[in-house]
């Protein structure tokens, strides 16, 4: 297992967008495809809820209301966005990781390269 993050292969830490992964098809081999897959609807409910907020926050502007109130939703929101996202994370690296390192070889190197790449995007943001 490489020693260091600069030891690591590199991958495109660019997210898809078509929802793909980036070599297309299902994180590993097992009954789930993805490590999020058995609270699919309370995540499609989550980033619903979300995207109501974003909606209001459109229309605070439209509405020309108080900077303070809307900056305060604004950081609703993206705390909002913050937690599902390290759900999310906390997922693929107790299914799509894991199942990647008891593979073992590449495959294992790649995902722990790429769970790498995803936080440091999670951080940077």
């Amino acid at each position: 297992m490489p020693a260091s993050l600069e030891d690591r292969p590199e991958v495109d830490d660019a997210p898809t967008t078509d929802g793909e992964h980036a070599e297309g098809g299902a994180c590993c081999a097992t009954d789930n495809p993805w490590g999020y897959a058995d609270n699919k609807q309370d995540y499609v409910r989550r980033l619903r809820r979300i995207e109501g907020q974003v909606r209001g926050l459109q229309r605070m502007v439209d509405e020309d209301q108080y900077c303070i109130d809307i900056l305060t939703q604004i950081s609703a929101v993206t705390k909002a966005l913050e937690s599902t996202a390290l759900r999310l994370l906390d997922e693929h690296l107790s299914h799509c990781v894991m199942h990647a390192i008891e593979a073992g070889g590449e495959e294992a190197e790649q995902k722990l390269a790429e769970a790498s790449a995803a936080i440091a995007r999670l951080v940077r943001s």
